[in-house]
């Protein structure tokens, strides 16, 4: 948990949420949460291979087609 509190009680309410949003920055709590958002199941490395060999063959025709014209 991030707390900041005041310097002294003439800092202004934005120079502190400044330091806040640094420290929340400095911290990866909000790129750990981001991260975690979507949760995918952890998948072996064969199957992560043969799913890009996939995704290349299918590039590779989308743009083999695109030149000759076809849709």
């Amino acid at each position: 948990m991030i707390q900041v509190t005041r310097k002294d009680s003439k800092e202004s309410l934005e120079n502190l949420l400044r330091r806040f949003n640094r420290k929340v920055q400095q911290s990866g709590v909000l790129a750990n949460v981001k991260q975690g958002q979507f949760f995918e199941k952890p998948i072996s490395k064969r199957e992560r291979r043969v799913k890009a060999i996939i995704r290349q063959e299918r590039k590779a025709n989308k743009i083999k087609r695109a030149k000759l014209g076809q849709r």
